[in-house]
């Protein structure tokens, strides 16, 4: 009898090992906001198979709450980056979307976001020496001998404390400004042909008027944008490492690369077997609404709802701007489920209820849900991707618009600009893609290509950061092409070494030529005389 009470344990402790596999030990380098949705989500999966996950973060968030009970564990970087600079962050990003950016182009417009981002730089700046400057943390990290990090590198710095760390590390990330992380600092191939630069609204079947506008843009985010306040970055990496160094190089040395998104979405290109899609990986089927939300939005009746949010960031607009929208809400027969916190607008019909906060992907899941009102974010569109739902597109900031564009070209969604847009305008984009069958058709079509994938989005991104774990890194997926210069890369250098070549060899031809027909007139000469 106790042998078999010892064979059972001896078999349950087998079972529980083959369960995790192995278990390991992760560091992560968040980014908040949107982009803390998203890896969260990996975090929690990391989690439930075993894995102890430790996040590095600030010690005042905006989503990122550790106060609450959690299987993830927090170590909080005490520094200057606390709750006012967050705030006035968040604040001067508010004026820019409502004050600055509706009055600039595409290409003003991603200058100024530039900007914004390196009049930040000496916040961010600050909260990364709390890191690698914090003795005391530094060696209680080294201690733990964590077996590989992730990190979002929107916030610079993550992959510094890898290096000192000298842990492999996974970034993930959906685009950088311009595309440029990934194109410098990943080598991801980007042909100005028929890859479009990054947030420019650009498509892959360009005229030639757009590849010429394209390739443009491509040298000026290489030689500006990307120089702009990265020797920042560049110079304290060096000091910290004690040796010359960049950010880029730094970057360059991740293992993995997981973008947010996949072929429903992208344009098709060249990618480096270190990239991996992951689009989508915090979609999930939907649950039951709450009783109330259920109850309104079954007495739509056959003309169903209508879903609208801003996102994280834009809780609230202008009153005239809120009466805009709710006048135009007003007019379509369907209920709309608006996520607002502003004051209530006047205009505000009888089929629209507005919520604090409200359940998107179960309300996109919803069979009555007609159409998704987004402002472009990537987390909204995959789930309306994931559901099938056609959308109306009012970006504002980033690579919102980029994200509507590809939408757009799409067929699944239709673009209204949120500073001009009129009443009207608004509620003709609705009547679009509600009574228009090509939208809902062209969404389907991209969610059936989301669906159909040989393993979920969240369970390829836990598998490659368990396969860098497993193997210590992925350096055997890294192209050669991280140890070339630009000259190299480019083959500048064999270009002109050709070009060398032929200009010696026309200039030894021209030599013999003329020696030649020196010689010929002295013989003849010489023939003449005789």
């Amino acid at each position: 009898m106790v042998s078999k009470k010892w064979a059972l344990a001896i078999l349950l402790l087998q079972l529980c090992n083959a369960g995790c596999g192995f278990c390991g030990k992760v560091l992560v380098w968040p980014c908040d906001m949107s982009h803390w949705l998203n890896i969260k989500v990996i975090l929690e999966e990391l989690t439930k198979k075993g894995h102890e996950v430790t996040v590095l973060i600030p010690s005042y968030g905006k989503l990122i709450d550790y106060s609450k009970p959690s299987p993830l564990n927090f170590k909080l970087l005490h520094s200057e980056y606390q709750k006012e600079s967050v705030e006035n962050i968040h604040a001067k990003l508010q004026d820019l979307i409502f004050d600055v950016l509706p009055n600039l182009t595409p290409w003003q417009a991603t200058i100024k976001l530039n900007d914004y981002f390196i009049e930040i730089t000496e916040t961010l700046k600050t909260l990364c020496e709390s890191a690698v400057y914090n003795q005391t943390l530094m060696k209680n990290l080294q201690e733990t001998n964590y077996d590989v990090m992730l990190i979002d590198p929107v916030m610079p710095c993550g992959e510094l404390v890898a290096e000192l760390l000298a842990v492999p590390f996974v970034l993930t990330l959906r685009v950088s400004i311009g595309g440029m992380k990934e194109k410098r600092c990943g080598k991801l191939p980007a042909p100005p042909s028929y890859v479009p630069v990054q947030m420019m609204g650009l498509t892959d079947r360009m005229t030639f008027l757009e590849r010429v506008k394209n390739t443009m843009l491509s040298v000026f985010f290489d030689f500006w944008i990307w120089d702009y306040d990265v020797h920042v970055w560049d110079q304290m990496y060096s000091e910290v490492l004690g040796r010359p160094t960049t950010l880029c190089e730094t970057l360059g040395k991740a293992e993995i690369w997981l973008i947010r998104s996949y072929w429903d979405f992208e344009y098709p290109r060249p990618y480096p077997p270190n990239f991996e899609f992951v689009g989508g990986l915090h979609c999930k089927p939907s649950k039951p609404l709450p009783k109330e939300m259920e109850e309104f939005v079954q007495s739509s009746g056959k003309d169903g709802i209508v879903v609208f949010s801003m996102g994280s960031i834009i809780q609230n607009l202008t009153e005239e701007k809120a009466n805009l929208i709710a006048s135009a809400l007003a007019q379509i027969p369907q209920k709309v489920l608006w996520r607002y916190k502003g004051k209530k607008p006047a205009t505000l019909g009888a089929n629209t209820q507005i919520y604090d906060w409200i359940p998107q992907n179960d309300l996109l899941g919803h069979p009555k849900t007609k159409a998704f009102i987004t402002h472009g974010g990537l987390n909204g569109i995959y789930e309306a991707i994931y559901h099938g739902v056609p959308m109306v597109g009012v970006p504002m900031f980033a690579d919102q618009p980029d994200n509507i564009a590809h939408m757009k070209v799409k067929g699944a969604a239709v673009e209204v600009n949120l500073h001009t847009m009129t009443s009207a305008e608004l509620l003709n984009a609705l009547r679009t893609v509600i009574n228009d069958p090509s939208y809902k058709e062209n969404v389907m079509r991209l969610s059936r290509i989301h669906h159909d994938q040989p393993m979920k989005p969240l369970d390829r991104a836990v598998f490659w950061i368990e396969y860098v774990m497993r193997h210590k890194g992925a350096k055997h997926l890294r192209p050669a092409s991280h140890d070339l210069t630009w000259l190299q890369y480019h083959s500048l250098d064999v270009v002109g070494f050709l070009l060398a070549c032929v200009a010696t060899a026309i200039f030894l031809i021209m030599k013999c030529c003329l020696l030649s027909y020196k010689n010929f007139c002295k013989t003849g000469k010489k023939k003449k005389r005789e």
